[in-house]
């Protein structure tokens, strides 16, 4: 199976990785051969195409992963325009600014779609969405903090709607149904914190309607520690309130936590109590055991038409977030900007060992 990697610097490094490992039995025992287009050829082993027509063509890939910067997503689609295998797209799916007809025009003809929203192929999202289905439980309240620092960061950045995507599709996700998120109040902060601007919203706090329910949240790219947490209650069919907690990638990364509760007379009667393991003797994996998951299901889809083990994050799916997405960059009432460069220069860290900052 032919594997295209379209940006070859962090995300897709991982990616390369991700496909590197995955069980020869998921593409049939078919051999997995990556190349990719960059700017310039790395030292890898891997093909190296300098553009994008010119690989489509004479690799011949059955899965193209998008993974540039994300200001460069939407000229990399249309680039794909009439391609018809499987596309992998690291979040956010554009940036706010880009026009998404052409984006869905340009990715009509693909075999299937999936944006890389990997906390769907968490032990602990896959669980608690399994076990609200189970139940027919229905959401009453959701609340979610979802931060990490990227300050002074040498890499471009379309703000923290890369960030508030995970939560906004994981309550929206493990809900079920299909109601959509109402943003109802926006606020957040503007900074010089990327090199992208001096003004890139680096915060956000929403609040918003889903079938009724109520959800809030705050998410940051400045958040001084990597923190991913949403808690939620819902309500039984024998009108009791179930509440559930997911912690993500603490203390390290794929280390994801899940507690289901109810109330009772004498006490807490805990329902799931669920922390994912890891195999350490194999630290390679560290940081892709869940993209696993998700490169698994798109190689398998492409190879045979298996069906995924958790559904894509499809296009028409893509393009609704990236429209609450576009909502919360251009109408919350902002404060600042914040001044994060104090000397006569900015001061970088491009620390690729630093997971507190990296992903």
């Amino acid at each position: 199976m032919n594997v295209l990697i379209i940006g070859l610097g962090y995300a897709g490094t991982r990616f390369s990785q991700a496909f590197s490992n995955l069980d020869p039995a998921v593409t049939g025992n078919e051999p997995v051969e990556i190349a990719y287009v960059n700017r310039s050829p790395k030292s890898n082993g891997y093909r190296y195409f300098s553009d994008i027509e010119t690989a489509v063509k004479e690799f011949e890939p059955a899965v193209v992963v998008v993974s540039v910067n994300d200001e460069y997503h939407i000229d990399v689609i249309k680039q794909l325009r009439g391609y018809r295998g499987f596309v992998i797209c690291e979040k956010p799916l554009v940036h706010p600014q880009d026009d998404l007809d052409e984006v869905e025009a340009s990715l009509k003809h693909t075999s299937g779609f999936a944006l890389d929203l990997v906390e769907r192929y968490s032990d602990a999202s896959i669980t608690l969405k399994q076990y609200v289905k189970d139940h027919n439980l229905r959401l009453v309240r959701a609340n979610f903090y979802w931060g990490k620092d990227r300050i002074n960061d040498h890499r471009p950045t379309s703000g923290v709607i890369s960030e508030i995507i995970h939560p906004l599709d994981l309550v929206q996700w493990v809900s079920g149904g299909d109601a959509e998120l109402e943003l109802k109040d926006l606020q957040g902060i503007r900074s010089d914190f990327s090199i992208s601007g001096t003004a890139v919203l680096d915060s956000a706090a929403i609040t918003a309607n889903l079938a009724g329910a109520v959800v809030t949240g705050y998410s940051s790219f400045v958040n001084i520690l990597r923190k991913r947490e949403v808690d939620l209650v819902f309500a039984s069919p024998a009108n009791k309130l179930i509440f559930a907690t997911m912690i993500f990638d603490t203390p390290v990364w794929d280390i994801d936590y899940l507690r289901i509760w109810e109330k009772t007379n004498i006490g807490e009667r805990v329902i799931v109590d669920l922390k994912t393991e890891i195999d350490e003797s194999r630290p390679e994996l560290n940081t892709i055991r869940k993209l696993i998951r998700l490169v698994g299901d798109a190689a398998g889809f492409a190879a045979s038409g298996a069906e995924p083990s958790q559904p894509f994050a499809d296009l028409p799916s893509s393009l609704k977030l990236q429209k609450l997405l576009n909502t919360i960059d251009a109408d919350a009432r902002t404060i600042g900007p914040v001044q994060y460069v104090v000397g006569s220069e900015r001061e970088f860290f491009n620390d690729e060992t630093n997971w507190e900052r990296l992903g």
